[in-house]
Formats: structure tokens, C-alpha cells, sequence
């Protein structure tokens, strides 16, 4: 590894504000994080003027600066040897990080921690949905009738399909109160009995609540004269968000005071016993009316100014994304769904992912680098399926004119939806197959409304970015013509090879044998899965390749073997999450399984490997467990990153596809001659 350069981390510690500002820092395998006393006092420019700095970006408070693996732990020692400074673990920046934010903040996160983990439940219900829906749905293939009527047949099969699918709604209380009492702290498995106890088939379902308001035949517990209504909580959230926050506090409270040899006999009993008195007596009837209040709230503006609606959440959804907001909805569609039938929000929601996907598809024909260019269409793409960070945060957010042209687009379309009220039956996914989860009758208006926020950005930025082009070329003096010229011109060896690096990694140039192994070293897939760009992992620091090139895999199993012969230089001994191996060339690749694991701290883990071991292709190194990673609310795709500054490195090919076979080749790396 590189020597560090004191200087340059002295520079990093001025940059973040000096080390008065510095509250707590640690590092993880890439990147320094810090809990600062105030952001506003970074120099940016500095930072991004620093040879040890590969990208920085805040999130969730913690200002993370990127140094890249191998070299970050060497810039940590150095600064805390400097600053004098205290060691600290992750979880102390992030406790540190989350004292700064503002209750709506804290709300807001803890929204976000509930609803992500349950989400991928949700989202296959809502497509689920939409295969039934198109299969019962009159008037999509035959006038005035579903294809069920015409063939009978699959009838029964559309009926499967529906209980399938409807499921997860049915008993998404039992889903929220696992995940809640997991945030919260609680033993997950009461969490579920919780739910299950506010959905029990005993009770009258929360969806025929209404109608026997209105009939006089709500029934009720009588206890010694207080009558409760026996009713279930069925689509509803808050009642059950509260209540798990209740019974966690409960089971914390009891778990401190009652004896290990009586828990068993005492602890869940009481705790149960206790929260669900609460809930049917207090908990649920209160927050049932505040609930009912944020619909009706919703239900009424979208109804009296649907236009305003619209314009305002379809316009602002997207910053609403930058803010992670956008958390904070799920809850509202998901009560709009469970109390009205449908949701006018999701609609609004996947045209947005449409209008910052064709904003960033734009920029293809603004760019002329190659690498923003690459950046520019993975992203849109990945729009366009429903996920946005990439193209918000990778191209349209640094160029600024696309993000907004997106906003008009997606304000217009909102409008469309509003005024037509165009609902969802269920949150599925965004973006283009959002259709799936729209109403089948409603469906020309949602494609219109995908028209505008297809074309209307893709025109304004391409416009406008021409506009900016030739504006830069009328203002250009003729020393930086000259000097343009001069930089676009190959005269020198230097400029040649550069020439030569761009056509062989641009166009798979077979002007080095693949077969010759001591020009390229073929890189296999250390896990099985499907191999996508980085542009579709969701971190900055690995999307906008602050820390190299590389490629990312999505894993279907939990094994990580070695994708060639070589030496393992690193692995994080705490976290076990992230480890560097070394080909006999001198080429160093991470592994990184999932992100932001390094808060699991090695749970979930299992390593066969240790620093300094030889080890062969295929030999298992690591083995992670998926279902501890997803249900702590961590992404499991894994980067396998090519740190910059490997000198013997000509050019490198990303190979994506789906990995059956662990001989899949996922990089090529050219090395020079």
C-alpha cells in the first residue's frame, strides 16, 4: 500500500472544518465518517482537491469522505494521530450523527427502517395483484367482458393468483409489528403475535367497519360495563406502530426485572397480555381516528384541488427522494389502500421515476465522457424500472437542469392523474411497470401521463443542454481553442495510449488477446447471482465509482469464493463484511457483501480465510447469511470494486449477466504492456 502523504490528511481535517468540528470519526472499509458539529462548515473544493480523496457526500448526518480500500484505515490512523482524537466504532458516529437531526427527521428515519424490510412482501403482492387484475379486468381484451369470462377455465387460476397476492394486505399488521418491534428493539417473533392478534379472524374486519357503523351492529366487549368494539385492524397502520412501539418498551422494562428462570413463564405473557389491552382499549381506537383523520385529510385536497394535489406531490416527489421523505408515504399509501381501496399518491410516485429516468437519458446526448455517458444510461434505465438514486444522485442532481426539467414533467403528469383520479390498488413497483398496479379501466390516462414525463423532460434538458453547450463554445477564447485542440489531439506517446485505453475499454478492441494471461487477467464471480453495473447499488460512493471501476452482483445464495488465484491482503476483522485479494500481476480487487453491513458488526458472517493466505480460484472465503443482512434493513448487492491508482492497469471490462456458474466472467482486466 501507498505511503500517506501527512500533508494531504492534515488538508482533510481542515477541509471538514478542522478538528474542532470533528464531534466523532471512524472509517469502514472505503470511506472516513465523521459526525460533525456543523456541515456547513466543509470545503468542499478542498476536499475534492485532495489526491486521497475519491468522492464525499453527506447522508443521514454523517459526512462520509472517500479514501478507497486499503488506504482509508492508514488516512484514519494518521488523523486521529494528529487531532488527538478518541477511537470510535460506526454506531458511535451514528449516534452522534442522529442527536443533530430534528424530531420530523428522526420520524421520518424510523419510517423508513420499519417499511423498507417489509417492502420487497409488498411489492410482490402488488404485482401479484396486477396479474389477477389483468386476468378479471372487463374491457382489456374483450369488450365488456374479463378474459376469465371468456375462458372459464382460468377462472379458478385468477383466484389462486388473488389469494396469493392479497396476503400480504390481509395481514400487513403482522408485517409492520414484526419490523417494528425489530426496530424498536423488541423480540420480533412478539411482534408478530401482535399483529396476528389485531387481525384475529374473531373480530369484525376493519373493511366492513363502516357499514355496520351505519347499521347499528358494530359488536363489542362488555367489560363490567365498558363495551370496547371488537373490531380488527386490517389495512390499518398506525394502530399497529404504536403498539409495537408499546410492547417493546414493555418487554424491555420486564426483560430487566424479572429473574432468566421466570422469563419464559412471565415475560411474553405480561407483555402480550398488557399491550394487547392497550391496543383494543386505548391504542387502537385513537390512533384508528388519527388515522382516518390523515386520509380523510389526503382524500379531501385531492378531491377539492386534485389539479393542486398533483402539481405539488408530482412536482416535489423527487426532492421528496433527496430528503428520504419519500419513506414517510409508504405508510399513507399503504392506510389509502387498506381504508379507500386505492391510493391516487403511487401513480404520481412511478411517473416521477419515469420523468428524472428520461432527464438522465438526455444528458447521453449532452456528455462527451465516455464514463458519464455510461453512468447516464445504466441510471435511466434503472429509473425507468423504478429506482432513482442513480440517475438523481449520479447525473441529474451534478448537472441540475435535468432534475428539474424532470420536476416539470412529473408536475405536469401529476396533474393529469389528479384531475382523471387515477388510483393504485397496491404499491408494486415504479416507474414504467408501475401500470401493473393502476386500475386496468385507468390505464390510457396513466399511459398519456407516461408519454408527457417521457417527453417532455428528454426535449427541455436536451434543449437546454445544447443550448449551454453552444453558449460554452461562443464564450471560449482562442487560447482554450488552442488549448483544446491541443488536449483533443494524440501528438504525444502519452495521448496515443490514452486514445488506445478509451477504444479498447469502450469497444471490447481485440487488439489484446483475451487468451494471453499475462495481458489480461479474467476475473470470475466470487458469488452466484445477476451481475449489474454499479450504478445500481445504492451508495454514492460506489455508483458514482468514487473508489474505482468495477461491478456488482445481486446474490442468490450466501457464499463468497476467490475469483482467482491469489492473496488475501485484508479483510475487516470486526465487521468481516469486506475483504481485498491480490493477483500475482499486483491487481487488487474488493469484495464488499451488501452495504452499510459494517453496522452488523460480523453478525450473519462466517469467514474461512485470513489475512495473508494463498488461496485458489473457487476456494470459499466468506459465507454471509441473506436473511440476517435483509432483515436488519441492509441491501445485500455486493460490489466487487478495482481500486483507482493500480498503475499496471490498461483498461477494464464490465461483463454483466446472470451468474449460474461461478466460472462466470464478471471483469477483464487489460493490464499494460
Amino acid at each position: 500500500m501507498a505511503d500517506i502523504d501527512k500533508k494531504s490528511v492534515e488538508q482533510i481535517i481542515a477541509a471538514v472544518g478542522g478538528k474542532e468540528n470533528i464531534e466523532v470519526a471512524t472509517h469502514c472499509v472505503t470511506r472516513l465518517r465523521f459526525a460533525l458539529h456543523d456541515d456547513s462548515l466543509v470545503d468542499k473544493d478542498a476536499l475534492d482537491q485532495n489526491d486521497l480523496v475519491k468522492g464525499q457526500f453527506s447522508s443521514q448526518g454523517q459526512y462520509q469522505v472517500v479514501i478507497g480500500p486499503g488506504l482509508v484505515d492508514k488516512v484514519y490512523n494518521e488523523m486521529i494521530a494528529i487531532t488527538g482524537g478518541n477511537r470510535a466504532s460506526k454506531d458511535d458516529v451514528k449516534s452522534a450523527a442522529s442527536k443533530k437531526q430534528n424530531p420530523i427527521q428522526r420520524a421520518i428515519k424510523t419510517l423508513a427502517d420499519i417499511f423498507i424490510p417489509i417492502l420487497p412482501a409488498i411489492v410482490t403482492a402488488g404485482l401479484l395483484l396486477g396479474i389477477n387484475n389483468i386476468l378479471t379486468g372487463a374491457g382489456i381484451f374483450f369488450e365488456g367482458q374479463s378474459l376469465v369470462d371468456v375462458y372459464p377455465q382460468w377462472k379458478d387460476f385468477a383466484s389462486i393468483i388473488n389469494t396469493i397476492a392479497s396476503t400480504a394486505f390481509t395481514f400487513l399488521p403482522v408485517l409492520i409489528g414484526w419490523s417494528a418491534t425489530t426496530r424498536f428493539g423488541g423480540s420480533p417473533l412478539l411482534g408478530i403475535v401482535l399483529g396476528l392478534i389485531l387481525v384475529h379472524p374473531d373480530l369484525m374486519s376493519a373493511y366492513k367497519y363502516a357499514d355496520a357503523v351505519n347499521s347499528g351492529t358494530v359488536p363489542v366487549w362488555n367489560l363490567f360495563g365498558w363495551e370496547i368494539n371488537k373490531i380488527g385492524y386490517q389495512g390499518q397502520v398506525l394502530p399497529v406502530l404504536v403498539s409495537a412501539y408499546v410492547l417493546s418498551r414493555i418487554e424491555i422494562f420486564l426483560n430487566k426485572r424479572i429473574a432468566d428462570s421466570f422469563k419464559l413463564l412471565l415475560l411474553a405473557p405480561i407483555t402480550l397480555l398488557v399491550t394487547g389491552f392497550l391496543a383494543f382499549t386505548v391504542i387502537g381506537p385513537v390512533t384508528f381516528a388519527i388515522g382516518n383523520v390523515i386520509t380523510s385529510s389526503f382524500v379531501y385536497v385531492f378531491d377539492t384541488v386534485p389539479a393542486l394535489g398533483g402539481l405539488i406531490y408530482g412536482g416535489l416527489y423527487a426532492l421528496l427522494v433527496i430528503t428520504g421523505m419519500h419513506h414517510t408515504f409508504l405508510a399513507v399509501d399503504v392506510q389509502l389502500i387498506g381504508t379507500q381501496g386505492g391510493t391516487f399518491l403511487w401513480p404520481m410516485l412511478a411517473l416521477s421515476n419515469i420523468a428524472q429516468g428520461a432527464g438522465a437519458l438526455a444528458m447521453v446526448l449532452i456528455l462527451k465522457d465516455q464514463k458519464s455517458k455510461g453512468l447516464a444510461i445504466t441510471s435511466s434505465v434503472s429509473a425507468f424500472l423504478g429506482v432513482t438514486e442513480p440517475a438523481i444522485f449520479g447525473v441529474n442532481i451534478r448537472y441540475k437542469y435535468p432534475f428539474v426539467f424532470g420536476m416539470i414533467g412529473s408536475a405536469i403528469a401529476g396533474v393529469l392523474l389528479t384531475i382523471n383520479h387515477v388510483l393504485a390498488y397496491s404499491i408494486g413497483v415504479g416507474g414504467i411497470p408501475g401500470f401493473l398496479s393502476i386500475f386496468p379501466d385507468q390505464w390510457g390516462v396513466f399511459f398519456i401521463g407516461m408519454a408527457i414525463v417521457l417527453i417532455v423532460p428528454f426535449t427541455l434538458t436536451l434543449l437546454y443542454g445544447k443550448i449551454m453547450i453552444r453558449r460554452q463554445q461562443n464564450n471560449s477564447s482562442a487560447d482554450d481553442t488552442k488549448n483544446v485542440s491541443k488536449a483533443t489531439t494524440p501528438t504525444t506517446t502519452e495521448s496515443v495510449k490514452g486514445s488506445a485505453h478509451q477504444a479498447l475499454s469502450g469497444s471490447q478492441s481485440n487488439a489484446t488477446s483475451d487468451a494471453d494471461a499475462v495481458d489480461v487477467l479474467e476475473v470470475l464471480a466470487p458469488v452466484t447471482g445477476e451481475a449489474v453495473m454499479l450504478e445500481q447499488v445504492p451508495d454514492p460512493a460506489f455508483a458514482e465509482r468514487q473508489m474505482g471501476q468495477g461491478i456488482a452482483i445481486e446474490p442468490t445464495d450466501g457464499k463468497i469464493v476467490a475469483p482467482f488465484a491469489g492473496t488475501v491482503v485484508h479483510i475487516m476483522a470486526n465487521s468481516k463484511h469486506a475483504m481485498i485479494l491480490e493477483h500475482a500481476t499486483g491487481v487488487q480487487i474488493l469484495i464488499h457483501v451488501g452495504i452499510d453491513t459494517v453496522g452488523l458488526k460480523g453478525e450473519g458472517f462466517t469467514v474461512h480465510a485470513e489475512t495473508g493466505d494463498t488461496v485458489e480460484a473457487g476456494q470459499l472465503l466468506l459465507e454471509f447469511d441473506r436473511d440476517v443482512i435483509q432483515a436488519a434493513g441492509y441491501p445485500i448487492i455486493t460490489p466487487i470494486i478495482v481500486p483507482d491508482g493500480q498503475d499496471m492497469i490498461e483498461s477494464i471490462e464490465e461483463l454483466p449477466g446472470t451468474v449460474n456458474d461461478l466460472k462466470y466472467q464478471i471483469l477483464k482486466i487489460h493490464l499494460k504492456q
